[in-house]
């Protein structure tokens, strides 16, 4: 699909000069180039002459992605495609981060207007302390990861995701850089049409661009976006009341949360698991069971585990950990995630896995005549090494509170 998508602006948004805006463009552009023209060559790099320069090494072919990665490291194809690959993910956020700073008192401004005007909560602790694994380094190359904070009430690295992350999907979140919120709320209205959770929580929510569709939907429920970062969620406030949508928000940890047991009928996550560790991952399920009512849902959407792929697909992937400063995005694709929900309290039979359809391809296959059926079963092609999301659909975990806990019952 060949993406036409422009971000759409909001009040919240920096708003770039022609200069800005060229360069941006020449950013997610880059970033395109890349997937559509360097990374299809990397196939027949490996099937032509790593995998036997390999074999004749070390006797055997490549059998995982660890030795198809000790394969290709040295050819000087795979390292112009990485290198490529790392710099057009600087340049997108220093296309960005200009943008910022040169507006910073009247995004500042802006933001504290628009966070007044709400009648949703924000909620910043005094001495809150943001897990390491996410202030150990500047994660996917963000420049002040997501809570950097250089003046009071500051809203700067919100303001850079929001624009950055747009550039980073090349369009692929779609308008209202939402398409991870809007794909699982597609799957909940099409799967589950008597399902009206009357609270919902968005753990990891950063800037609440995957929060808002929930409150769209289930417009009497009450939403909370939570994030680690002061910054992001600030930002987040802001941003809602921006686009008319009253959704709380809070800084608060996945892994211990302030919220009573039982407290809401469905838990969400976007893109949050591999921006955690090994550690805190079974907490935040153990947390997202606890804050759940009997009957409710844990929906966790992401890209596939490891598993469900081909080794070569497995090693394209990983290269965010070696170069996208993503340290757990492979080691929690090679973790038992179905496990994991069993141990938290989950029962084996009320968890799986499936995929919710972006929402923006099935809108770019309605748009372009096909039907209502074939646009909601447009990720059921494999995915392809390098695209946005997998064939075109979310990966999402979905585990079941049982109605009646042990205890109750």
């Amino acid at each position: 699909m060949l993406n036409t998508f422009q971000q759409a602006p909001h009040a919240a948004l920096p708003k770039a000069t022609a200069d800005e805006a060229a360069r941006q463009e020449f950013a997610k552009s880059f970033k395109g180039f890349i997937q559509s023209t360097l990374l299809p060559g990397l196939t027949p790099v490996y099937q032509g002459r790593a995998a036997r320069s390999f074999e004749k090494q070390h006797g055997r072919p490549p059998v995982d992605r660890r030795d198809i990665r000790a394969a290709m490291v040295p050819d000087p194809y795979f390292q112009h495609y990485a290198a490529a690959n790392r710099i057009a993910q600087e340049l997108l956020w220093e296309s960005v981060i200009g943008s910022v700073d040169r507006q910073l008192p009247e995004l500042l401004e802006s933001a504290k207007a628009l966070s007044a005007s709400a009648s949703a909560a924000l909620e910043i602790p005094e001495g809150f302390e943001p897990p390491r694994y996410v202030t150990a380094l500047d994660i996917h190359c963000m420049p002040g990861g997501y809570c950097t904070q250089v003046c009071a009430d500051d809203i700067a690295v919100g303001a850079l995701y929001d624009r950055g992350v747009y550039l980073y999907a090349m369009g692929y979140t779609g308008p209202d850089n939402d398409d991870m919120g809007r794909s699982v709320v597609n799957y909940v209205k099409r799967n589950m049409p008597d399902f009206k959770p009357r609270r919902i929580l968005d753990m990891g929510c950063t800037v609440g661009h995957s929060t808002l569709p929930y409150k769209e939907l289930f417009p009497d429920a009450e939403v909370w976006g939570i994030d680690v970062g002061a910054p992001v969620v600030r930002y987040a406030h802001a941003r809602a009341a921006a686009m008319g949508q009253d959704v709380n928000f809070a800084q608060m940890n996945a892994e211990n949360t302030t919220f009573p047991d039982g407290h809401f009928d469905l838990v969400v996550s976007h893109i949050l698991l591999h921006e955690t560790s090994g550690k805190a991952m079974p907490r935040i399920f153990e947390e997202a069971y606890r804050v759940l009512a009997p009957g409710g849902l844990m929906i966790h959407a992401d890209l596939p585990p490891f598993d469900l792929m081909d080794p070569f697909t497995q090693f394209i992937l990983d290269n965010e950990t070696w170069y996208n400063n993503e340290p757990f995005w492979g080691a929690m694709r090679d973790l038992d995630q179905v496990a994991l929900a069993e141990r938290a309290g989950f029962a084996r039979a009320d968890v799986r896995f499936d995929t919710a359809p972006m929402a923006v391809m099935e809108f770019a296959a309605a748009a372009d005549g096909y039907s209502q059926e074939a646009s909601e079963h447009v990720a059921e092609r494999e995915f392809t090494a390098g695209e946005f999301a997998p064939g075109g659909g979310w990966e999402v975990l979905i585990a079941r509170k049982p109605a009646k806990t042990a205890m109750a019952a």
